[in-house]
């Protein structure tokens, strides 16, 4: 598979007056929307397009639910989910609050499957 990317110019937040730089980035070239990706599943399977939504909706609604309950959502070789908090930090253990939590992400870590097919991704300029 090949992905383009385009050439951008940033600056460095941390330092305005430093000069800018050239990256990669990524060009998309669209969007799948859940449906869309329930109708491809369901021409490789022999599951229909609506059980297929059924349970894509099942999984994306449940998938929140487990993080929120304090669990690891592992999906076997395509990768796992788990919450990850930022806060603000304190001299000592005792002083330590729910209060000090400012923001919670959910992040992913890719699994064997996933990392196979993205380390075998050539990249052509745009």
């Amino acid at each position: 598979m090949t992905v383009r990317f385009n050439v951008v110019e940033r600056g460095n937040p941390a330092n305005p007056t430093a000069p800018k730089k050239f990256y990669p980035s990524i060009d998309s070239t669209g969007r799948k929307t859940l449906r869309q990706m329930a109708e491809r599943i369901s021409q490789i399977s022999t599951v229909s397009t609506a059980d297929t939504m059924a349970v894509l909706e099942a999984l994306l609604t449940t998938i929140p639910q487990e993080l929120a309950a304090g669990n690891i959502v592992e999906l076997g070789d395509f990768g796992s989910f788990w919450l990850r908090i930022e806060s603000d930090g304190v001299g000592t253990a005792d002083e330590v609050r729910s209060s000090q939590i400012q923001n919670v992400l959910p992040r992913f870590n890719p699994g064997k499957e996933f990392k196979r097919v993205l380390d075998a991704i050539e990249f052509q300029k745009a």
